[in-house]
């Protein structure tokens, strides 16, 4: 693959409860850990970020896999993404789940366009593998 863009951000401070910013000042953050870890809990953080990223992210690929399709999409879908922290003996690490809301689009058909979005997407796609991932459709 040929590189098409590189996002560039900077973390400062304490990581969890520190800041973010990218080097070309769009993005600007301060961060806090979740209460679940300690943290204060009010500002965003890193899980909060990448649940972000993937329900964009695939948002995109489900509307590029339904123009590609030919399916209408009438209402407009959403992709809601829930980024878990969890722990267990050896460390932290992460899962994730994506709620994926498609009105009007018949079943079967929601759940090929699903299936492709989870094929194309670069978060899908770098994350297969690596940490557990669910997806359902929602009515």
């Amino acid at each position: 693959m040929s590189v098409i863009y590189t996002a560039e951000v900077v973390s400062s401070g304490d990581g969890r409860k520190g800041r973010v910013h990218s080097s070309d000042g769009v993005l600007e953050l301060v961060l806090d850990a979740p209460k679940e870890v300690g943290g204060a809990g009010e500002q965003t953080n890193p899980e909060q970020l990448f649940a972000a990223g993937y329900a964009a992210c695939f948002h995109s690929a489900l509307r590029l896999s339904a123009r590609e399709a030919r399916v209408t999409l009438d209402e407009e879908p959403t992709v809601t993404a829930r980024v878990h922290l969890e722990r267990d003996a050896s460390g932290y690490g992460i899962s994730a789940d994506l709620m994926v809301r498609l009105p009007g689009v018949a079943p079967g058909t929601a759940q090929e366009l699903v299936d492709r979005a989870h094929a194309r997407c670069p978060y899908s796609r770098a994350v297969r593998g690596n940490i557990r991932v669910g997806i359902a459709l929602e009515s």
